[in-house]
């Protein structure tokens, strides 16, 4: 994915006319700038996102990497929760990469309008689909927000960068990847403050706000209140949906990584982010409050409690169907588990 909005340490380089790069797998991102450096930035289950930069190797010579404290500047406040996450931000940029205004700051992920995504960053493969702010310059005059269309390319040669991309797939699994890491981050720190606070243990009922954040965790993590793709669909660049799926789990041939790519983003509605070792990592007693929830969620509709009226409202978009197989890939891919005793293929 290309960004030309002024970000990162590097904003100096970055304009419309020298895009940074941006490239990622489940847990892992790299940014690249032609005439910068390389910046990684790793997910720790116990640190959050922790950052590193180092100039991009000319010769044999040992590469000398930074651990970048400053991009807590950017990466510990409210676009990511107050904690050291990842952030994604959608703005209506100038003519020089600065921002003249940004679209719903501190939220984050695939619950956002797409109409008020993508400001800021190149976009490609959208085919018919042009309602966002992609590929688009600001402009501010009398108090008026206009915007003039930049067509990918035009400003800079695709061949100064690895891939001649910037697809939209791309950018919609980014986006969900981000709320859902910021969010499960945001519940390691919660539950380690919980363990500071009591001498080690978890107090016996966890305090009604935290309560909340694990109701909107869960909601986050099995598609609620996910934006509709436009009505042409995605199309997905065929390089990125195969490197994608190259580390699908499945079983009888369903994965968490199947898109669907017509309404909605994928065919299973629940996050792979539950196949990462950052969610491995996650605090075992938060981990397994995760999964009990899922599995209640998941339960057929006639066998819900009445009583777990904040889970049951996460898994209320999805039919019996749906829900049935998303709970038997979870019971053969996720260690730990409910009932976890299926054989992945």
């Amino acid at each position: 994915m290309l960004v030309f909005s002024n970000t990162s340490l590097q904003l100096s380089l970055i304009n419309p006319g020298n895009p940074r790069a941006l490239y990622f797998s489940d847990d892992l991102y790299l940014g690249y700038v032609p005439g910068g450096k390389i910046e990684v930035a790793t997910i720790d289950a116990q640190l959050g996102a922790v950052f590193y930069i180092f100039d991009i190797p000319r010769s044999d010579s040992r590469v000398i990497v930074e651990r970048a404290r400053r991009c807590m500047n950017c990466h510990a406040n409210e676009d990511t929760l107050q904690v050291p996450g990842l952030s994604v931000k959608s703005v209506a940029p100038g003519p020089g990469g600065g921002s003249l205004d940004t679209f719903h700051p501190g939220q984050s992920g695939h619950t956002q309008p797409l109409a008020e995504r993508f400001g800021g960053w190149y976009v490609t493969g959208t085919g018919r689909f042009d309602k966002h702010w992609g590929n688009r310059m600001g402009r501010l005059y009398q108090g008026e927000l206009s915007a003039t269309p930049l067509e990918p390319g035009t400003q800079f040669s695709f061949a100064r960068y690895p891939v001649a991309t910037s697809d939209l797939l791309a950018h919609l699994l980014h986006e969900h990847q981000v709320g859902g890491i910021n969010r499960l981050i945001r519940a390691q720190y919660r539950f380690r403050e919980l363990r500071h606070q009591n001498q080690g243990a978890l107090p016996k009922n966890l305090p009604p706000d935290l309560e909340t954040e694990l109701a909107d965790l869960l909601g986050y993590l099995l598609f609620a209140q996910e934006a509709s793709l436009p009505q042409s669909g995605v199309p997905g660049d065929p390089a990125f949906r195969q490197a994608f799926a190259r580390n699908r789990k499945s079983i009888g041939g369903h994965s968490l990584k199947d898109l669907d790519l017509q309404t909605r983003l994928l065919r299973f509605r629940c996050s792979y982010l539950v196949h990462t070792p950052f969610f491995d990592g996650l605090d075992q007693d938060l981990r397994r409050r995760i999964l009990q929830d899922l599995d209640r969620a998941l339960e057929p509709s006639t066998q819900r409690s009445l009583s777990a009226e904040k889970t049951n409202a996460a898994a209320r978009h999805l039919s019996d169907e749906e829900a049935a197989v998303i709970r038997t890939i979870l019971r053969a891919t996720v260690p730990g588990f409910p009932n976890g005793n299926l054989k992945a293929d």
